[in-house]
């Protein structure tokens, strides 16, 4: 079984996300301490709410320096939800500008659509070579709740000289990112704890390649 850490942070459904983790075969620890978390095989920050408020959270429990950390030593990372927002540069919400982790270049922004939020199933279109979505269909839907997102990906993959990240992307009011894969560092913007079986199968690829 993978030691996988859940970070508790002050934000996140943790109760939802440790039994998804632990019928994809996971064993997992809900914690806040900077060691446990750091030396885990896997670890998954969650997110919910307001993106100032994860923030201010994160840092009180010095979770970005964590993040960096592992991700600094190859060490897997994965983000949900707001637990994705926060590992770009800055997200705006409400007015409030917020300094994010800057494991990614961007900015969380309000969608582009008439209805907020965007509450419920919505298809994905995933990478060929995707890990996180391997032997899950094409037209698999997977559970959103959420009002702001990544629209536009800001990193210089050509002048990089490692592998490019595997984007995944959604639609509501516009195309906005419902995946990345890069690296250690992975992240969705649904909830796979709240996406059934496809949600399961995709926890499942993250644990096995741990």
């Amino acid at each position: 079984m993978k030691k996988v850490a859940l970070l508790d942070y002050g934000s996140g459904n943790l109760r939802s996300a440790q039994r998804a983790l632990e019928r994809a075969g996971a064993d997992v620890e809900i914690t806040s301490d900077f060691e446990t978390a750091l030396n885990a095989e896997g670890l998954l920050v969650p997110g919910v709410g307001a993106y100032a408020a994860c923030m201010a959270g994160l840092l009180e429990v010095q979770g970005d320096r964590i993040i960096g950390r592992r991700l600094a030593g190859g060490r897997p990372v994965l983000g949900i939800c707001v637990g994705m927002q926060i590992l770009f540069s800055r997200g705006v919400e409400f007015g409030v500008d917020t300094a994010g982790c800057d494991e990614w270049p961007g900015s969380v922004t309000r969608l582009q659509a008439d209805v907020l939020p965007h509450m419920g199933w919505n298809t994905v279109q995933a990478p060929a070579d995707s890990t996180l979505f391997a032997d899950i269909d094409d037209d698999a839907r997977f559970y959103f709740v959420h009002s702001y997102g990544v629209q536009e990906w800001e990193m210089d993959s050509v002048a990089s000289n490692i592998a490019a990240p595997l984007l995944t992307w959604a639609d509501h009011g516009g195309p906005f990112l419902a995946a990345v894969e890069n690296g250690p560092l992975s992240a969705t913007q649904f909830h796979p704890e709240k996406s059934g079986d496809v949600g399961s199968q995709l926890l499942i690829n993250w644990i096995e390649s741990l």
